[in-house]
Protein backbone atom coordinates (compact mmCIF):
# COMPACT_ATOMS: atom_id res chain seq x y z
CA UNK A 1 0.00 0.00 0.00
CA UNK A 2 2.85 2.38 0.99
CA UNK A 3 4.44 1.63 -2.26
CA UNK A 4 1.60 2.38 -4.57
CA UNK A 5 0.84 5.43 -2.41
CA UNK A 6 4.30 7.07 -3.18
CA UNK A 7 4.18 5.64 -6.55
CA UNK A 8 0.95 7.77 -7.10
CA UNK A 9 2.50 10.92 -5.17
CA UNK A 10 5.33 10.52 -7.82
CA UNK A 11 3.50 10.77 -11.13
CA UNK A 12 1.25 13.49 -9.70
CA UNK A 13 4.26 15.35 -9.10
CA UNK A 14 5.62 14.88 -12.36
CA UNK A 15 2.57 15.32 -14.43
CA UNK A 16 2.74 18.41 -11.92
CA UNK A 17 6.27 19.39 -13.03
CA UNK A 18 5.17 19.27 -16.55
CA UNK A 19 1.92 21.43 -16.57
CA UNK A 20 4.06 23.85 -14.69
CA UNK A 21 6.85 23.79 -17.44
CA UNK A 22 3.87 23.82 -20.19
CA UNK A 23 2.14 27.16 -18.35
CA UNK A 24 5.52 28.96 -18.56
CA UNK A 25 5.59 31.38 -21.16
CA UNK A 26 7.96 30.86 -23.97
CA UNK A 27 11.11 32.84 -24.49
CA UNK A 28 12.14 31.67 -27.78
CA UNK A 29 9.32 31.01 -30.88
CA UNK A 30 9.63 30.52 -34.12
CA UNK A 31 6.76 31.68 -36.47
CA UNK A 32 6.00 31.58 -40.18
CA UNK A 33 3.73 34.75 -41.45
CA UNK A 34 1.81 33.84 -44.21
CA UNK A 35 -0.32 37.06 -45.58
CA UNK A 36 -0.34 40.06 -48.29
CA UNK A 37 0.86 43.37 -48.29
CA UNK A 38 -0.94 44.48 -44.84
CA UNK A 39 1.71 41.79 -43.19
CA UNK A 40 4.36 43.65 -45.40
CA UNK A 41 4.27 47.18 -45.07
CA UNK A 42 6.96 48.40 -42.80
CA UNK A 43 7.83 44.42 -42.39
CA UNK A 44 5.46 43.63 -39.41
CA UNK A 45 7.50 40.44 -38.66
CA UNK A 46 10.88 42.15 -38.10
CA UNK A 47 9.16 45.10 -35.87
CA UNK A 48 7.29 42.03 -33.53
CA UNK A 49 10.93 40.31 -33.48
CA UNK A 50 12.33 43.97 -32.60
CA UNK A 51 9.71 44.02 -29.96
CA UNK A 52 10.87 40.39 -28.50
CA UNK A 53 14.22 41.07 -28.57
CA UNK A 54 14.05 44.29 -26.68
CA UNK A 55 12.58 42.35 -24.18
CA UNK A 56 14.90 39.38 -23.94
CA UNK A 57 13.27 37.15 -25.82
CA UNK A 58 13.84 35.66 -29.50
CA UNK A 59 11.15 35.52 -32.00
CA UNK A 60 12.83 33.47 -35.20
CA UNK A 61 10.50 34.03 -38.73
CA UNK A 62 9.80 33.53 -42.17
CA UNK A 63 7.58 35.44 -44.64
CA UNK A 64 5.78 34.53 -47.20
CA UNK A 65 3.48 37.08 -48.60
CA UNK A 66 1.87 38.12 -52.02
CA UNK A 67 0.07 41.46 -52.52
CA UNK A 68 -4.01 40.68 -52.31
CA UNK A 69 -3.57 37.17 -51.20
CA UNK A 70 -6.25 35.69 -49.27
CA UNK A 71 -5.71 32.47 -47.49
CA UNK A 72 -7.14 30.29 -50.20
CA UNK A 73 -4.70 32.22 -52.61
CA UNK A 74 -1.66 30.80 -50.44
CA UNK A 75 -3.24 27.81 -50.32
CA UNK A 76 -3.65 27.28 -54.01
CA UNK A 77 -0.25 28.78 -54.72
CA UNK A 78 1.26 26.43 -52.39
CA UNK A 79 4.59 28.01 -51.25
CA UNK A 80 3.57 29.04 -47.71
CA UNK A 81 2.41 25.11 -47.43
CA UNK A 82 5.93 23.88 -48.89
CA UNK A 83 7.36 26.26 -46.26
CA UNK A 84 4.97 24.68 -43.40
CA UNK A 85 6.24 21.07 -44.61
CA UNK A 86 9.52 21.25 -43.03
CA UNK A 87 8.05 21.40 -39.58
CA UNK A 88 10.44 24.12 -38.43
CA UNK A 89 7.72 26.72 -37.04
CA UNK A 90 5.59 26.97 -33.56
CA UNK A 91 2.92 29.12 -35.14
CA UNK A 92 1.86 30.38 -38.54
CA UNK A 93 0.22 34.09 -38.01
CA UNK A 94 -2.38 34.53 -41.03
CA UNK A 95 -3.80 37.31 -42.63
CA UNK A 96 -6.34 38.13 -45.76
CA UNK A 97 -8.24 41.50 -46.75
CA UNK A 98 -10.91 43.01 -44.15
CA UNK A 99 -13.38 39.86 -45.00
CA UNK A 100 -16.18 41.91 -43.31
CA UNK A 101 -18.93 40.86 -46.26
CA UNK A 102 -20.90 37.98 -45.49
CA UNK A 103 -19.44 36.11 -48.61
CA UNK A 104 -15.81 36.93 -47.24
CA UNK A 105 -16.77 35.65 -43.43
CA UNK A 106 -17.55 33.03 -45.04
CA UNK A 107 -14.43 32.33 -47.79
CA UNK A 108 -12.27 33.37 -44.19
CA UNK A 109 -13.65 30.50 -41.91
CA UNK A 110 -13.27 27.73 -45.16
CA UNK A 111 -9.78 28.21 -45.20
CA UNK A 112 -8.50 29.09 -41.60
CA UNK A 113 -10.48 25.49 -40.33
CA UNK A 114 -8.30 24.52 -43.65
CA UNK A 115 -5.08 26.04 -42.69
CA UNK A 116 -5.48 25.17 -38.63
CA UNK A 117 -5.34 21.39 -40.19
CA UNK A 118 -2.81 21.81 -41.85
CA UNK A 119 -0.73 23.70 -39.00
CA UNK A 120 -1.38 21.43 -36.59
CA UNK A 121 -0.31 18.38 -39.13
CA UNK A 122 3.20 20.05 -38.67
CA UNK A 123 3.56 20.54 -35.33
CA UNK A 124 2.88 24.21 -35.57
CA UNK A 125 -0.56 26.01 -34.06
CA UNK A 126 -2.11 28.71 -36.07
CA UNK A 127 -2.57 32.21 -35.21
CA UNK A 128 -5.11 34.68 -37.12
CA UNK A 129 -4.27 38.71 -37.84
CA UNK A 130 -7.23 40.60 -37.24
CA UNK A 131 -6.65 43.26 -39.86
CA UNK A 132 -9.23 46.49 -40.55
CA UNK A 133 -11.24 47.94 -43.52
CA UNK A 134 -9.96 51.50 -45.57
CA UNK A 135 -10.45 54.37 -43.75
CA UNK A 136 -13.59 55.23 -45.77
CA UNK A 137 -15.03 52.07 -44.69
CA UNK A 138 -13.96 52.26 -41.07
CA UNK A 139 -17.36 51.69 -39.54
CA UNK A 140 -16.91 48.55 -40.61
CA UNK A 141 -14.46 47.57 -38.10
CA UNK A 142 -16.60 46.04 -36.33
CA UNK A 143 -17.49 43.50 -38.70
CA UNK A 144 -14.19 42.60 -39.29
CA UNK A 145 -13.20 42.21 -35.69
CA UNK A 146 -15.74 39.86 -35.23
CA UNK A 147 -15.11 37.76 -38.87
CA UNK A 148 -12.24 37.15 -37.34
CA UNK A 149 -12.94 36.09 -34.22
CA UNK A 150 -15.44 33.53 -35.36
CA UNK A 151 -12.64 32.62 -37.71
CA UNK A 152 -10.19 32.00 -35.04
CA UNK A 153 -12.78 29.83 -33.02
CA UNK A 154 -13.83 27.89 -36.14
CA UNK A 155 -10.29 27.14 -36.70
CA UNK A 156 -9.72 26.70 -33.64
CA UNK A 157 -6.77 28.90 -33.85
CA UNK A 158 -5.36 31.68 -31.45
CA UNK A 159 -6.49 35.23 -32.02
CA UNK A 160 -4.08 38.00 -32.63
CA UNK A 161 -6.27 41.21 -32.48
CA UNK A 162 -4.51 44.22 -34.22
CA UNK A 163 -7.93 45.90 -35.41
CA UNK A 164 -9.72 45.54 -31.98
CA UNK A 165 -6.20 47.88 -30.97
CA UNK A 166 -6.37 50.32 -33.39
CA UNK A 167 -10.30 50.96 -32.21
CA UNK A 168 -9.38 51.08 -28.74
CA UNK A 169 -6.55 53.50 -29.23
CA UNK A 170 -8.82 55.24 -31.39
CA UNK A 171 -11.09 55.61 -28.51
CA UNK A 172 -8.80 57.32 -26.67
CA UNK A 173 -6.73 59.16 -29.21
CA UNK A 174 -7.17 59.86 -33.26
CA UNK A 175 -4.07 58.37 -33.64
CA UNK A 176 -2.74 57.95 -37.38
CA UNK A 177 -2.64 54.05 -37.70
CA UNK A 178 -2.98 54.63 -42.07
CA UNK A 179 -0.62 55.17 -43.73
CA UNK A 180 -0.78 57.64 -46.93
CA UNK A 181 -3.12 55.37 -48.82
CA UNK A 182 -5.76 54.63 -46.40
CA UNK A 183 -5.56 50.80 -46.34
CA UNK A 184 -1.79 49.62 -45.64
CA UNK A 185 -0.71 50.81 -41.73
CA UNK A 186 1.67 53.35 -40.91
CA UNK A 187 4.80 52.55 -39.05
CA UNK A 188 2.39 53.53 -35.80
CA UNK A 189 -0.16 50.84 -37.17
CA UNK A 190 2.23 48.20 -37.44
CA UNK A 191 3.86 48.38 -34.05
CA UNK A 192 0.32 48.19 -32.81
CA UNK A 193 -0.48 44.91 -34.70
CA UNK A 194 3.32 43.89 -34.10
CA UNK A 195 2.14 44.36 -30.23
CA UNK A 196 -0.49 41.95 -30.30
CA UNK A 197 1.33 39.37 -32.06
CA UNK A 198 4.17 39.59 -29.71
CA UNK A 199 2.07 40.10 -26.35
CA UNK A 200 -0.15 36.76 -27.47
CA UNK A 201 2.91 34.77 -28.57
CA UNK A 202 4.92 35.10 -26.10
CA UNK A 203 2.25 35.86 -23.22
CA UNK A 204 4.22 38.88 -22.15
CA UNK A 205 3.26 41.90 -20.72
CA UNK A 206 3.48 45.44 -22.81
CA UNK A 207 3.20 48.46 -20.85
CA UNK A 208 6.55 49.85 -20.62
CA UNK A 209 8.81 48.36 -23.05
CA UNK A 210 10.91 49.99 -25.03
CA UNK A 211 9.22 51.41 -28.64
CA UNK A 212 11.37 51.35 -31.87
CA UNK A 213 12.96 54.94 -32.62
CA UNK A 214 11.00 57.47 -34.10
CA UNK A 215 7.62 56.88 -31.81
CA UNK A 216 7.26 59.15 -28.81
CA UNK A 217 7.38 57.87 -25.32
CA UNK A 218 3.30 59.00 -24.40
CA UNK A 219 2.70 57.01 -28.05
CA UNK A 220 4.29 54.33 -26.69
CA UNK A 221 2.31 53.90 -23.90
CA UNK A 222 -1.10 55.01 -25.65
CA UNK A 223 -0.27 51.86 -28.65
CA UNK A 224 0.94 49.42 -25.62
CA UNK A 225 -2.01 50.25 -23.16
CA UNK A 226 -4.45 49.60 -26.56
CA UNK A 227 -2.88 46.45 -27.33
CA UNK A 228 -2.93 45.12 -23.46
CA UNK A 229 -6.50 45.97 -23.55
CA UNK A 230 -7.09 44.20 -27.20
CA UNK A 231 -5.96 41.06 -25.78
CA UNK A 232 -7.96 41.08 -22.49
CA UNK A 233 -5.22 41.96 -19.47
CA UNK A 234 -6.16 44.02 -16.54
CA UNK A 235 -4.90 47.42 -16.80
CA UNK A 236 -5.57 50.12 -13.41
CA UNK A 237 -7.84 52.56 -14.18
CA UNK A 238 -5.27 55.34 -13.74
CA UNK A 239 -3.36 53.97 -16.87
CA UNK A 240 -6.06 54.31 -18.74
CA UNK A 241 -5.41 55.28 -22.43
CA UNK A 242 -1.94 55.13 -21.84
CA UNK A 243 -1.11 57.42 -19.00
CA UNK A 244 1.99 56.78 -17.11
Amino acid sequence: MKIRLAALVAVALALAGVSGAAARPPTSLRVLFVGNSLTATNDLPAMAAGIAARAGRRLEYQTVVFPGYSLEDHWNQGDARAVLSTGRYDVVVMQQGPSALPESQVNLREWAIRWGAEARSRGARLALLTVWPESYRRTALVDVIASYRRAAEAAKAELLPAGGAWRVAWNCDPVALYGPDGFHPSTLGTYTAALTVYGRLFRAPLIGGRAPAGVRPRTARLLQWSAARSLGRKIPAKRRCGRS
